[in-house]
């Protein structure tokens, strides 16, 4: 399966080249962080999929897509932004990546589109022709963004996260990470079973607990509260995860 990304941040470019190249059966023949040159390789070469990005300048992914040739290719956009989501199935796209873009939700777009074209391209039933090595390793890191660039934050590294209105602080072992970022983003890709939301305004690596105390947790120091809301959903985690 052939496939095209176009995003005018050289970073997300980046980083969605390194994940097609992981995705067996999946051959990136050009990438672009220029939608009007974009627009004129993919007219002149068809490919399977394009990775298109809506914010771009001087033409939105939506106008790119409205101008692709017919039939033209299966579209997923990438973007940091939900409100296009309706607008986006509104033009049949396959698939709506929310940026930060975890790799295992990377995959599945692709299956996606995969299956969308399996019936055009061979009678073969599903199971026979499914790839048996697309199963992608557990990530290890997520990208958020920085001032004008996506930033890696590696798990590993993370010692909770602040929230701070639209704004996440995510405190690692290395310093702060200032992110336009919700909550409800970040959980969707961190580990569930190494993180827990202790308050509306905490998520803390539960491997970085250095105690438990009257109703607050430490971390790094710092002791943070536990709501009301998730102190049964947290003390489930910790007996589980072995630290009471």
């Amino acid at each position: 399966m052939t496939c095209a990304i176009l995003d005018d941040e050289p970073l997300a470019l980046d980083l969605l080249a390194d994940y097609c190249a992981q995705v067996p059966g999946l051959e990136l023949k050009g990438q672009f962080d220029d939608a009007l040159a974009g627009l004129a390789f993919l007219q002149d070469n068809p490919v399977d999929v394009v990775f298109l990005d809506i914010h771009m300048p001087r033409l939105t992914g939506v106008q790119l897509a409205q101008l692709l040739p017919q039939p033209g290719p299966r579209i997923i956009f990438t973007t940091a932004y939900d409100q296009y989501a309706v607008r986006s199935y509104e033009l049949n796209a396959s698939d709506y990546l929310l940026k930060p873009i975890a790799f295992e939700r990377f995959v599945q777009a692709v299956q996606k589109v995969r299956q969308q074209l399996q019936p055009a391209t061979t009678p073969t039933p599903p199971a026979v022709v499914a790839p048996a090595d697309v199963t992608p390793t557990a990530p290890d890191a997520m990208f958020v963004k920085n001032d004008h660039r996506l930033q890696r934050v590696a798990f590993d590294d993370i010692l909770y996260i602040e929230g701070m209105k639209e704004y996440l602080m995510i405190y690692t072992a290395t310093g702060k990470v200032l992110t336009l970022q919700s909550f409800r983003r970040v959980e969707e890709v961190l580990p569930p079973d190494r993180f827990a939301r202790i308050h509306k305004s905490f998520l803390v690596a539960l491997s970085r607990i250095e105690h438990v105390e009257r109703g607050k947790v430490q971390v790094a120091g710092r002791l943070l509260p536990i709501g009301d809301t998730y102190r049964d959903s947290f003390n489930a985690l910790i007996k589980a995860y072995n630290l009471l």
